[in-house]
């Protein structure tokens, strides 16, 4: 297990730095020159004399490999400059919004598990059944509704016509339901249908047939067993969807006017505070590795044959 997961650590590092040269090469290539686009910011008329000085002040002047260099140690110090906008250090701006999106993603993320394990499941076991059609529909309706539509649909009935939720905003509990609605209904719909796929295929394996004929009760098989070993896949699209939710769940965040790391995007792509966009780019990636290396690690002590697989392969 030890070795597994020092492999695991390892693989970190060349993708992390990859992440950060893309990131860089874009913000290079990109047309927008970042000397103008802080002078345009702040609302300041640039002349021929100011963007070079700004040229020389975020150091544009000097060959690639040393901005290249430079930029790695300073984000390796978690230093991702100013924001061109707020004259703030981009990470405190960050430091500031993440929570509110780590609220939402995790109340997302919850929903969907509580929601779409026993949906999957009892669909996999009274296959065919009234209520395995119903959770097809359910499937369709939440994997075809875009997420906008869905957003304002909640927002128009439970909101404007029956007075339940907030329409907008962070503060109790009730503001974070519709969000969290507009985001699990989408994940719900892919983990029942992908749950109840991988439970049929397990009730088929030769282990369930042994452990009936030794008398093992069937709930036990169902429970200890198969959903054991059948919530794997499941698992896996759970590492991808995490990190993409912790990265800013930007539509939702937009339609509720929810605080949070994506909508601090949104704007900066309007505003073109590169500093923002660029540190936002290399948080996404920092954590959709971090999900699935976490998934990766659940995968093995759910499923022990992932550990002994990376032991052949060594």
């Amino acid at each position: 297990m030890g070795s597994f997961i020092g492999k695991r650590l390892l693989t970190v590092i060349p993708i992390f730095l990859f992440a950060t040269l893309l990131t860089f090469l874009l913000i290079y290539l990109s047309p927008v020159d970042p000397a103008e686009a802080y002078l345009t910011a702040a609302h300041i008329q640039p002349t021929e004399e100011l963007l070079e000085q700004k040229r020389h002040e975020f150091g544009l002047d000097q060959p690639l490999l040393v901005q290249y260099a430079q930029s790695l140690m300073k984000m390796c110090r978690l230093d991702f400059g100013t924001s061109y906008v707020s004259n703030e250090p981009v990470w405190h701006e960050i430091v500031l919004r993440l929570p509110s999106t780590l609220q939402l993603a995790f109340s997302s993320i919850a929903l969907a598990i509580l929601v779409s394990i026993p949906i999957g499941f009892l669909a996999a076991i009274y296959k065919n059944s009234l209520f395995d059609h119903l959770s097809r529909l359910l499937a369709y309706f939440g994997a075809s509704i875009p997420q906008f539509w869905l957003g304002y649909l909640l927002i128009y009935f439970f909101s404007v016509k029956l007075d339940l939720f907030p329409v907008q905003g962070k503060g109790s509990i009730a503001h974070l339901v519709l969000p969290s609605i507009t985001l699990a209904l989408g994940l719900i719909a892919i983990y029942s249908r992908l749950l109840r796929t991988s439970v049929l295929e397990q009730l088929q394996e030769p282990y369930v047939l042994y452990a009936r004929t030794r008398g093992i009760k069937e709930k036990i098989i169902l429970s200890k067993h198969v959903l054991k070993i059948a919530i794997s896949p499941m698992l896996t699209g759970l590492g991808m969807n995490l990190g993409k939710l912790l990265a800013g769940t930007i539509i939702a965040e937009e339609i509720f006017s929810w605080p949070g790391f994506g909508r601090y995007f949104i704007e900066a792509i309007f505003n073109r505070d590169i500093p923002v966009i660029q540190a936002y780019v290399l948080i996404s990636a920092f954590l959709f590795i971090i999900c699935n290396l976490i998934v990766d690690l659940l995968q093995m002590y759910l499923d022990p044959r992932v550990s002994w697989k990376g032991r052949t392969d060594q």
